[in-house]
């Protein structure tokens, strides 16, 4: 692609126009009684990321509403299901309460007909607005009640006869508490009509890209016109958001190729020695690696003798063997001298891990620490002691390994399990443990004139991710897949049994255990819930306890002392206990080979990948083993797809495939827990074709050593991402 032309558009935009923030302004025509509403209103858009003008700006509809035609009640009446706006005159306003509280509107047109308008949830000032005798406007869904066509909380405003029609659709706005479509579009359209336009793309590369203008696009989906197609706005296919999906799709494959660059810059440790430790340990396995185990072992140690941080994220399906690998990964920083730190998201988890690493390393003479927050303080401060001197050479543990007073000798590996469990600003926060308040590494073999020294970081995932999301969203990540199961894994049968169907299940549980096996029985909640009317698992423990009185019935879920968890897990794994009930806390990380039946109750409540992974638990032994996912009906079409899946396959990448056309890929990555979603506007399964586009306008801005790529890049990435950027690099 050759170099763009010299083009003022791109100049990086002025202080006032992309960073100047709004929301007094949206709000400043308040009395002097209220000196501090507009300081509220600031803080309620700040919750919501919107600071600066372009912060508004880019805040695009969700969807429309066509405000631009008034039919009849009776024409809104035919369209059943379908949105319609009508006006007419109020002739009856009461407040019922049977069978509850509610407002009831009467409107008449001028043909006549008449119209309900029911509120549920209203205020008292709403009742005196529509007093008899006022003309209102109503747009919403007609629908056939007991008194006729009615609305059932409908959009509605006063106006008087003959008021203007709106001559473009109606935005409506993703809204936050404290923030009404009012206030939104007040504050959107003064950032319009104030923020310094600059298009971050020169016009021959938009000609080339065959994208709209930046200005007009934005104009266009905050004010459509009414005669537009509407399906394509709905679709997101119009040009106007075919242009908002690249740019967005740039800024993301920008930030990703930088990081790569940045972390190739930094120094890390070599840890080019894998020795007596990784010899002895593999000697000791009872066990022979996988093909596909060493393969990725293979890659991983390549990684690990570079100048430059390895990011490898090592993905396999549950019971892969994962941690086999992490654990040889951990025995070559060792080797090479150099700490290594495992993280995971829950204490059993940690726990889960400790103990089989404990188990393998320190036969060998390696000293392995636990730090957990429910520590008591002298085991805390001691097992802080420990990895600060050096003297424990591989750390696991939960959040409490980021917390500020755990510093590292020599940290030269770090291991997060689960780590889309994790924010990513908790993972950035352990990355950066490696370096020392000089920012350097404390022993690192270094190459001369490098910058702050990192950590080789290695991320562990059960939920396989599709390539084209690993492309997309990891660009500055190797991927290595344990795409084999280790021999001797049974395949497990899923089965979808309505609740109704109890006790038959009860009964299966009970020939199970008198077969010598044992069982999980998983539940959503620890205690009853007024919002969920789920079955939880003091109850489920307390009936199946009555139910199977030959059996011995436990119990475990998160609010228990980290203790009494253990001794109930404990119990479990030796066959002391038949049945365990258990929140999620046994989701991943459990491994107990003579468990054959799971339990899933309101399976329809559980996410596709959850439900894999609490799948995983059974299966690990030479038995036969099943799935039984209790719901409740009716079912909804999420969850009916979501159970149906399940039944069809046991096959991971499957599996997350269709979670990510369900879900989403923010959700899907756990991008959502830093508080920003990834990618607001471009879908990955839909839009590969503008990806494909970003990824190759983005190698070449990067690769070309111009000022004039380099100031397209700066200003890009300073109205799509601003100080986001960092969350996008772990």
């Amino acid at each position: 692609m050759p170099t763009p032309e010299q083009n003022p558009d791109v100049a990086t935009p002025a202080a006032h126009s992309e960073s100047a923030p709004v929301a007094a302004s949206a709000a400043k025509k308040k009395t002097a009684a209220a000196p501090k509403k507009p300081g509220k209103l600031a803080e309620r858009f700040a919750k919501f990321g919107l600071r600066s003008g372009m912060d508004f700006v880019l805040h695009l509809p969700a969807r429309y509403e066509d405000e631009t035609e008034i039919v009849t009640i009776l024409e809104a009446a035919a369209r059943f299901g379908q949105p319609s706006q009508v006006e007419g005159i109020v002739t009856g306003c009461e407040v019922q309460f049977k069978p509850r509280k509610q407002l009831m509107v009467t409107i008449a047109d001028d043909s006549g007909h008449q119209l309900l308008m029911r509120f549920i949830n209203f205020y008292g000032s709403q009742q005196k607005q529509m007093e008899i005798g006022r003309r209102i406007r109503a747009r919403g869904e007609v629908r056939h009640g007991f008194f006729g066509p009615e609305m059932v909380h409908p959009g509605f405003k006063l106006v008087t006869a003959g008021a203007p029609l709106a001559q473009a659709l109606t935005p409506v706005y993703p809204a936050g508490e404290g923030l009404s479509q009012a206030i939104l579009r007040k504050a959107i359209n003064e950032a319009l009509n104030r923020v310094q336009w600059r298009d971050t793309l020169p016009p021959l590369w938009r000609q080339r890209l065959e994208l709209m203008e930046f200005e007009p696009a934005i104009r266009l989906l905050h004010n459509p016109p009414h005669d537009i197609d509407q399906y394509t706005l709905t679709e997101r296919t119009h040009p106007a958001w075919e242009r908002m999906k690249f740019d967005e799709l740039l800024a993301q494959q920008l930030s990703m190729k930088r990081a790569q660059a940045a972390r190739r810059a930094v120094g890390a440790p070599k840890l080019d020695m894998v020795g007596q430790l990784s010899n002895a340990f593999l000697m000791t396995l009872p066990f022979a690696l996988t093909g596909a185990q060493q393969r990725v072992l293979a890659e991983i140690r390549a990684d690990l003798r570079a100048e430059y941080p390895m990011q490898r994220l090592l993905q396999g399906d549950v019971g892969s063997g994962k941690t086999v690998v992490a654990a040889l990964a951990a025995a070559q920083a060792i080797d090479s001298g150099f700490q290594a730190a495992l993280m995971a998201p829950t204490e059993i988890l940690a726990e889960q891990h400790f103990r089989k690493l404990a188990g393998w390393m320190e036969p060998l003479g390696v000293s392995v620490a636990w730090l957990t927050g429910s520590l008591k303080k002298k085991e805390k401060a001691e097992a802080q002691a420990l990895i600060e001197s050096g003297a424990a050479q591989l750390v696991v543990g939960t959040h409490a390994l980021i917390q500020d007073t755990v510093q590292f000798a020599n940290l030269g590996l770090v291991i997060v399990d689960e780590q889309h469990r994790f924010g990513v600003g908790q993972r950035l926060t352990l990355r950066n443990k490696g370096t020392t308040a000089n920012g350097t590494a404390a022993s690192a073999d270094l190459p001369a004139g490098t910058g702050p020294a990192l950590p080789h970081q290695l991320m562990m995932s059960a939920t396989p991710i599709p390539r084209t999301l690993a492309m997309t969203y990891y660009a500055d990540l190797e991927v290595s897949v344990i795409d084999e199961l280790p021999p001797g894994r049974t395949p497990i049968v899923t089965r979808a049994i309505d609740q109704n169907r109890r006790e038959q299940v009860i009964e299966r549980i009970h020939a199970a255990a008198l077969e010598g096996r044992q069982v999980y029985w998983v539940c959503p909640l620890i205690e009853e819930s007024e919002a969920l009317e789920l079955q939880t698992a003091t109850d489920t423990h307390a009936t199946l306890a009555e139910a199977l009185p030959t059996l011995r019935v436990g119990l475990v879920h998160g609010r228990m002392k980290p203790a009494e968890k253990q001794a109930v897990m404990d119990a479990f794994i030796r066959n002391e206990t038949q049945v365990l009930v258990a929140t999620t806390v046994i989701e991943v990380g459990v491994d107990v080979p003579n468990a054959s039946l799971m339990v899933i109750e309101h399976a329809e409540r559980f996410g596709l990948s959850q439900l894999h992974q609490l799948r995983g638990r059974v299966g690990r032994g030479a038995t036969a083993s099943a799935c039984l996912l209790l719901y409740q009906g009716p079912l909804g079409p999420v969850a009916r797809q979501r159970l149906l899946i399940m039944r069809e396959t046991t096959d991971g990448f499957e599996i997350a495939r269709k979670d990510l056309e369900i879900r989403g890929p923010g959700e899907f990555l756990g991008a959502r827990q830093s508080g920003q979603a990834m990618l607001r506007f471009a879908n990955l399964e839909t839009d590969q074709w503008l990806v494909e586009k970003a990824r190759d306008v983005a190698q070449f801005l990067l690769q070309d050593k111009s000022e004039d790529s380099a100031r397209i890049v700066r200003a890009h990435l300073a109205r799509w991402l601003g100080s986001k950027e960092d969350y996008l690099k772990v």
